[in-house]
């Protein structure tokens, strides 16, 4: 009988996609493995979607949504009335899933080890409790688990500490300075928040090893940092593997943006896109086609309706009404450079196509590593989570993007979008920028080959892994 691992994702298309990569790694090591979902509270059709499409490319792994407890999850407000944080309530709710993940994981025939999310915090007491080996699959990168170890005993229980700190230089092994005003909003503007992710930075040095989705050349300070045990004070690091980069293989070919891109000239066209749940004002959507316009060049644009202040984070938008939203006579101005898309694009298509020329993002990790592998230069542009510091990472650290500047303010002036399209299209500074790039795709491509760092890492995890359960058996 194989090997079966089961793989606990969270909530959230943004950590569905990246575990179902190291899904199909455990696969191609000759290991089953089986998907434990939870279904979020607010029905979201990108999340139905993305587990549809999941089911459908992936026919080898059982996929298996947990039922929601008695009693349900957590309420959305505080004993004060005052609305919980989402970071609070993600967390909550995926501990109230504790007893379902029990159950589901003692009807299986065998389990020999589990791995998490990095937000399914609690669950390390149901593998304890049934003496499996624990791992974590970390979303992001070697740079941001070397700041999130680290700040636990950085900063303790002294929410204010870092509400004092604002534009102050922070320092953090592995990692480029920063301010500490780039740090997610989560550890800066909410202290119940911030004191929940201490603790799930905290429990995850209990972990039997941390898998990342990286590559060790592309963030080499932070894995030695993280080697060197330079990130967790008072307690051993778990290992860590540098495992990617692990990246989707594309969606929709059949996409009318693709036809479109067929037919213009080789790298000619900027991609513009912010992530399932990144949303500008009406405004800022306002200043980016000026930008747009203005700059001459060729652009790929998916728009998302602006989020309106009683929606919660997460809920289903409208499909935006381009005609309402973009400047008068835009799309007919620009109908022969550009293309305008409703809510979502098959971005990895996007990005690997040949007619694509620069990456417009908001610093998710997924996309960050999609923009890097298709080897496209990066503009910028973060918005929430931890996207501020990945932003150091690519520009300061990897030195394979450029900042957007005023992202932090009330809006992006068109002029700046204006300057970096050009910049990034057309400047010897873009160009440089671009060969960078194309050297870091090439270094990620040979990373997963037979021999490569990435592959060599998997395997010395296989190793590992094996040892663990050993050990857990003879317990």
């Amino acid at each position: 009988m194989k090997k079966t691992v089961v793989l606990y994702p969270g909530l959230g298309v943004g950590h569905l996609v990246p575990m179902v990569e190291v899904a199909k790694l455990f696969l191609k090591h000759g290991l089953a493995v089986t998907m434990a979902l939870v279904e979020p509270q607010v029905k979201s059709t990108d999340f139905s979607a993305a587990v549809a499409r999941a089911r459908a490319s992936n026919p080898s792994v059982a996929f298996h949504v947990l039922p929601t407890p008695t009693p349900p999850p957590p309420a959305d407000a505080n004993t004060d009335g005052a609305p919980r944080h989402h970071v609070v309530k993600v967390i909550q709710s995926l501990a109230a899933m504790n007893a379902p993940l029990r159950d589901f994981l003692r009807s299986l025939p065998s389990v020999h080890a589990l791995v998490l999310d990095m937000f399914c915090v609690d669950a390390l007491d149901v593998a304890a409790e049934l003496k499996l080996p624990v791992y974590y699959s970390f979303a992001s990168g070697a740079g941001d688990l070397a700041i999130f170890l680290n700040l636990p005993s950085k900063f303790a229980s002294n929410t204010a500490k870092v509400k004092e700190l604002g534009d102050s230089i922070v320092t953090f092994p592995g990692v480029p300075p920063f301010k500490a005003s780039e740090l997610p909003s989560e550890v800066i503007g909410d202290g119940e928040a911030f004191m929940y992710l201490l603790r799930m930075f905290e429990r995850m040095t209990e972990a039997n090893g941390i898998l990342i989705n990286s590559l060790e050349s592309l963030e080499k300070p932070a894995v030695t940092a993280l080697n060197d045990g330079l990130c967790v004070t008072g307690r051993a690091t778990p290992p860590v593997y540098c495992i990617g980069p692990l990246v989707s293989g594309g969606g929709d070919k059949e996409h009318d943006c693709l036809r479109w891109l067929d037919a213009q000239p080789d790298q000619s066209v900027v991609f513009l896109s912010f992530g399932s749940l990144g949303t500008f004002s009406s405004k800022q959507l306002e200043e980016i086609a000026l930008g747009l316009d203005k700059s001459g060049e060729r652009f790929l644009w998916v728009v998302r309706s602006p989020r309106s202040p009683d929606q919660k984070h997460g809920d289903p938008l409208p499909e935006p009404d381009l005609d309402a939203l973009m400047p008068e006579g835009f799309l007919e101005r620009t109908k022969d450079r550009g293309l305008v898309v409703k809510s979502w694009a098959p971005q990895v298509d996007v990005l690997r196509h040949r007619a694509t020329g620069a990456f417009m993002t908001h610093c998710g990790w997924n996309s960050t590593l999609e923009g890097i592998t298709a080897g496209l230069p990066l503009l910028c542009w973060p918005l929430y989570a931890e996207q501020r510091v990945n932003k150091v990472h690519i520009v300061d650290g990897m030195k394979l993007g450029v900042e957007m500047r005023g992202y932090n303010e009330e809006v992006v002036k068109a002029e700046e979008v204006e300057e970096k399209v050009r910049w990034v299209m057309a400047s010897e500074g873009g160009k440089a920028l671009r060969e960078r790039v194309t050297a870091a795709k090439d270094a990620a491509a040979d990373a997963l080959k037979e021999g490569g760092s990435s592959y060599l890492a998997f395997d010395q995890f296989l190793n590992d892994m094996g040892t663990s359960m050993v050990a857990t058996v003879q317990n």
